[in-house]
């Protein structure tokens, strides 16, 4: 993202915080937030990741406000509809870290993976577009495809175009087979279309012949995807 776009990206994350959350509440995390940018101590980042849920709702931000549209714009692909007010205010806290120290900035995030409950596992997966040394990321990207948890399977897949733009194509193959294999929705997955490649419809091919074989019923979304 060029220079404007990250300053009208911080804009509407910024007007979502002042709308959602109430003033004690937001004041609570921008100050917590100010804390962790001047002194750089993750014990204290784990702590505020883990206290959000006390100062946050698990309400939707909502799928039809313009500020929410206005971001799918800029980063395409990128739709906060579904997502939590508690998942935006980590996700918002993690854009919020220094990143000029690498490895400082690095391990920071990497320490909040470890250990983390279903819920913050979500925010980080989901904050992937946002976080800087993107290509970093995907090799944590390509662990949370490997789960079997459902929540952690959609935050990497729905409405989130970090996979799309920096997975492999055999990471990328592995992770559509995934949601297949899992039942999810993949009409919710960026550039389903534009990523199809042979070594994929063959992959889908061969798992079709699987699901016929046992006499088990096959998404209609495979045929769609093989023929083209």
């Amino acid at each position: 993202m060029n220079t404007e776009t990250i300053e009208e990206v911080e804009g509407l994350f910024t007007y979502l915080l002042e709308t959602r959350l109430r003033p004690e509440e937001y004041a609570w995390l921008t100050t917590k937030t100010t804390e962790i940018q001047s002194t750089g101590d993750l014990k204290q980042l784990s702590k505020v990741f883990a206290q959000v849920p006390r100062y946050a709702s698990k309400d939707l931000l909502g799928w039809k406000d313009k500020a929410i549209m206005d971001i799918k714009k800029l980063i395409p692909g990128y739709d906060l509809g579904d997502w939590t007010v508690e998942t935006f205010c980590r996700v918002w806290l993690l854009k919020q870290l220094p990143s000029g120290d690498q490895e400082g900035y690095l391990n920071s995030i990497n320490g909040l993976f470890v250990g983390a409950e279903l819920n913050e596992l979500v925010a980080l997966y989901k904050a992937f577009p946002l976080l800087q040394y993107p290509e970093y990321w995907v090799r944590q990207c390509e662990e949370g495809i490997r789960s079997n948890i459902g929540n952690v399977l959609e935050a990497i897949m729905y409405h989130n175009p970090y996979p799309a733009t920096y997975l492999s194509e055999p990471a990328w193959n592995q992770m559509i087979l995934k949601a297949f294999f899992m039942e999810k929705e993949v009409t919710k997955i960026y550039r389903l279309q534009e990523r199809l490649n042979p070594a994929l419809q063959a992959t889908l091919a061969d798992y079709v012949q699987e699901r016929l074989a046992a006499g088990r019923s096959v998404n209609p979304a495979l045929y769609k995807l093989m023929e083209v």
